[in-house]
């Protein structure tokens, strides 16, 4: 039986945390949606402690995604999501570092899979090759997967399709979610999640506003998962 996907909202922009990200999360706080994240820049490092707090006070799941391709860069901003306490990390090319560093705080590791590069991110590779790399994270112990679905340079749909039905662990599908007929494609692969967050600016999503946008996905994904007995 498929499970329902989980909705990480992303308080970004282009890939970028938007200024008043803070501000609107308190707005939202209430909301049904449980994972809430942001991108490292562009904000000072105080600004994400707080936010991640705020989020964790909240009783919701905070998230960091890094968009960085050296090991050095996604180190620094593993320390600090560590310092700041995320629950979860999503993103860096993959790293024995990073990793240390995630099981040392108690933060679950996501690293990208395939090749990841630009910003906003843009992902090429063969779906065999991320699916064997991928296999290759996960025996060292990493909780699950960023997979940027829908910025791929190929197939983006039979790359979901196909990743979501050989790994059987945690996969995100990250990036460029902006559409029903999008969602309806990951409900139909059930990845263990999905991020939107340009798209809730962008109201791509019907009218209302951030918070209204957010909860009528969440309400969207129950009611099509009940129709297709999801858990």
């Amino acid at each position: 039986m498929n499970r329902i996907p989980s909705l990480i909202v992303m308080l970004t922009y282009n890939d970028r945390t938007v200024e008043n990200a803070q501000e609107l999360f308190r707005k939202c706080s209430i909301s049904k949606a449980e994972y809430w994240g942001f991108k490292e820049s562009p904000l000072p490092a105080y600004k994400m402690k707080e936010l991640c707090r705020a989020i964790r006070e909240s009783g919701k799941t905070a998230v960091q995604e890094v968009v960085a391709y050296t090991e050095d860069e996604c180190v620094r901003s593993a320390e600090t999501a560590a310092e700041c306490g995320f629950d979860i990390l999503m993103g860096t090319v993959y790293s024995e570092r990073v990793h240390s560093i995630c099981n040392e705080a108690g933060m679950k590791y996501m690293p990208f899979a395939g090749n990841v590069s630009e910003v906003p991110s843009i992902l090429e590779g063969s779906a065999e090759s991320m699916i064997a790399e991928t296999e290759k994270y996960l025996k060292k112990g990493v909780f699950g997967v960023d997979l940027l679905g829908y910025r791929y340079t190929g197939n983006a749909p039979e790359l979901i399709r196909r990743f979501t039905s050989e790994i059987s662990a945690p996969v995100c599908i990250a990036g460029s979610v902006n559409s029903f007929e999008r969602i309806d494609e990951i409900i139909s692969c059930s990845p263990w999640a999905f991020t939107i967050g340009s798209a809730f600016f962008d109201n791509c999503f019907g009218d209302g506003g951030f918070s209204a946008q957010v909860d009528r996905i969440c309400s969207y994904l129950e009611e099509k998962c009940a129709s297709k007995g999801c858990i």
